[in-house]
């Protein structure tokens, strides 16, 4: 009989602890599932690195509960990482609208919101060499001269890369020097870097004199610049049909393919991957970015200027709530 009683004794301590063990272990998987709710994954242009932090920061304060995990790397390679290499985010802003337009839409995201503009600048260190002489209708001729060097992305993977080689080809044009193109381009190509914000380590050690480069990042970093000839700058809409005399080739969705881009003026885009984590909280997260008194002022600061609402080719697949941020193409206007 006490042999039984043992056995029952034993048998139910067993269960006790096996029901503990279970229980303890749906906690632990329910606290990872909450705190994964409440994670918000951001894949972004490194030229809106120092906005973005802020505006996070901003999220951050009126979402106590919320987890922001950012990554900044070129746009193109922002996007490769959800078409290529299926990594899970929950907001994708490229610093040039049609990436994810080429790289994304259809099968990765349903939609883009075009949001904020840029320009086009060279910048400079206090004693880069000619500093004292160069400006916006000589720069061509200092960049090319042997003991300058000078850096700038690369175009398959930055779209200020690309936009460099746009603004070098539209300045043959504009200041009518045949060649000029081929040669800024051949020089100092052992200089080039995934992304723009790589090269401001190089600037500020004396291993650059000059950078191409978003004015925006030149401003947030107090870097002396050159400001172009709008005709070249692709900032304004007026000169978009100039823009366009311009093109580059770049990689495509898949190996070995290429795609053509041609010179517009610069628009940022953002979108949430069909795939985020988070959707809901993505949403939260964009109407806060694309509020003008939110992140749209935080960009301001960060020079940069608010485009919402501009048209776009998706109105008729956004979500409700981010209607507002935008127009459908047939009613024209900002973009």
């Amino acid at each position: 009989m006490n042999r039984i009683v043992k056995a029952i004794s034993i048998f139910l301590v067993l269960i006790f602890l096996v029901a503990v063990a279970a229980n303890r272990q749906f906690r632990i998987q329910d606290s990872k599932f909450k705190a994964g709710a409440n994670e918000l994954v951001i894949f972004h242009a490194g030229s809106l690195a120092v906005p973005f932090k802020q505006i996070c920061e901003e999220f951050s304060a009126l979402n106590a509960d919320v987890r922001i995990v950012r990554e900044a790397a070129g746009s193109r390679m922002c996007a490769r990482k959800i078409a290529d290499l299926n990594r899970r985010c929950d907001v994708i802003a490229s610093a040039d609208y049609t990436v994810i337009d080429t790289l994304l839409i259809p099968e990765y995201a349903e939609w883009n919101i075009k949001f904020a503009s840029n320009e086009m600048v060279i910048v400079f260190r206090r004693d880069s060499r000619r500093a004292n002489h160069i400006n916006k209708n000589n720069w061509y001729d200092i960049l090319l001269e042997n003991d300058v060097a000078f850096g700038r992305s690369d175009p398959n993977a930055d779209p200020c890369g690309y936009r460099a080689v746009l603004t070098v080809i539209l300045a043959e044009k504009f200041y009518n020097r045949r060649g000029l193109a081929e040669n800024i381009l051949a020089k100092d190509r052992r200089y080039i870097r995934p992304k723009e914000v790589d090269l401001l380590a190089l600037l500020e050690v004396g291993e650059l004199d000059y950078i191409f480069i978003y004015r925006s990042v030149a401003e947030q970093h107090k870097l002396r610049m050159i400001l172009l000839p709008d005709q070249i700058n692709l900032k304004k809409a007026e000169f978009a049909d100039f823009y366009k005399t311009a093109h580059v080739n770049v990689t495509g969705k898949k190996p070995g393919t290429f795609i053509t881009k041609t010179g517009e003026p610069i628009v940022y885009g953002v979108t949430i991957p069909k795939n985020a984590p988070n959707h809901e909280l993505a949403l939260k997260f964009l109407t806060f970015l694309l509020d003008a008194d939110k992140g749209g002022a935080i960009l301001k600061r960060n020079g940069q200027t608010l485009m919402v609402p501009s048209t776009t080719d998706s109105f008729d697949r956004l979500p409700e709530c981010l209607t507002k941020y935008a127009l459908p193409v047939q009613q024209g206007g900002k973009g």
